[in-house]
């Protein structure tokens, strides 16, 4: 079994302490790491360990493999097409 993370561009941060309304920081959000023989299995693997992010409104996220190569594993899927 291998280590994915997952991550997307949606969503914002805002600075700490910030007063605005707008984002501050354009970054990438952490959506959860999970395990699986591919990125395929760590995608279904996550989704089932957290259910709530069938729920959530992130929908375009991707993934690497948690290795010394990781840029060689990047995956992309879409949440909302596939639960």
């Amino acid at each position: 079994m291998y280590n994915y993370i997952f991550l997307t561009a949606e969503g914002c941060t805002y600075q700490a302490k910030s007063n605005s309304d707008i984002p501050d920081i354009e970054n990438l959000q952490v959506i959860g790491i999970s395990k699986g023989e591919n990125s395929q299995e760590a995608f279904y693997n996550l989704m089932n360990e957290q259910e709530y992010l069938i729920e959530n409104t992130f929908d375009n996220i991707f993934c690497y493999k948690l290795s010394d190569n990781y840029e060689d594993s990047y995956q992309e899927f879409r949440i909302k097409n596939k639960f």
